[in-house]
């Protein structure tokens, strides 16, 4: 996936209903913007000329000019993943024909959300969240809903480097995590679209108490990620609500296992005992 699908699908939410309407046509029909002017793609879309143009300055471009000569050099460098699934067979608005199509629609929705999520990982962030992380007196986690089944798979792994970490599903108990955190502590966030109500309720609680905010969330800005230190972006082809958070969720149990061994191989030397002992110990109940 280029860099331009990846930015697209980012600012998807913060566009207006006749820009996303571009953004849809552009995402599945990629290879007909370049061989077609303004004036048909603005037909072919059933919208008019000034919303493309909207939608190019939307991406950073002045032009649909600007962006067709980026998305050339784009698709050059990424020629190579040609023969991968298209990212367009997980789009929202695609009518699955058949249980097959499905399975391939779905595998390449996922790998969508981990190749462009691998690309947009910055390594010197990762490794101060791990050793923020390291040093913190605590570690507290926060989400909800399927952002909640991401804190909890990070809660496990943390719990095995013992690590003092806190995480409960129940909203309220995550209310009173944030009463006592210190400065010293470290708070992970996770929201796909950064505007979860109660994760920004409680992540400016957490602000207020001065600890060290971390947020995994879609990259581009949002409310989640302008309160944030540091920020862990994720990736992934939905656009709409209609497939729920199928390869969202990936993409951010892609970060956590990267942010997990980030942690681990930056200090292996206090780790190591802990992960073999843990090990051990489950390995007793497997058949």
């Amino acid at each position: 996936m280029t860099d331009i699908e990846i930015k697209t699908r980012s600012i998807y939410d913060s566009l207006s209903p006749a820009e996303q309407k571009v953004a849809r046509y552009f995402l599945q029909n990629l290879g007909s913007v370049f061989d077609d002017p303004i004036s048909v793609l603005a037909e072919k879309s059933g919208v008019s000329q000034v919303v493309w143009v909207r939608f190019c300055k939307s991406l950073g471009y002045s032009g649909l000019k600007d962006m067709k000569k980026h998305m050339i050099s784009l698709l050059r460098e990424t020629s190579a993943e040609s023969a991968a699934p298209s990212s367009m067979d997980f789009l929202d608005t695609r009518v699955y024909s058949s249980t097959d199509d499905i399975i391939r629609g779905v595998e390449a929705g996922a790998l969508d959300a981990l190749r462009s999520t691998a690309k947009i990982q910055d390594a010197g962030i990762l490794e101060n969240v791990a050793s923020k992380i390291a040093g913190a007196e605590s570690v507290r986690l926060f989400g909800v809903g399927a952002s909640g089944l991401v804190a909890e798979d990070l809660y496990y792994k943390l719990l095995r480097i013992d690590l003092n970490v806190f995480f409960c599903t129940d909203l309220h108990v995550q209310l009173t995590y944030i009463t006592t955190l210190k400065p010293g502590d470290v708070a992970i966030f996770f929201s796909n679209s950064g505007n979860t109500t109660e994760v920004l309720e409680l992540a400016r609680a957490a602000r207020e108490r001065n600890a060290c905010i971390v947020a995994i969330t879609k990259l581009g800005p949002n409310p989640l990620s302008e309160l944030a230190d540091y920020v862990l972006p994720t990736s992934s082809p939905e656009l709409e609500f209609r497939s729920g958070a199928m390869s969202s969720r990936l993409s951010a149990l892609f970060v956590v296992d990267i942010l997990f061994t980030t942690l681990c191989n930056k200090n292996y030397d206090t780790v190591s005992k802990p992960l073999s002992e843990s090990y051990s110990q489950c390995s007793k109940h497997h058949l």
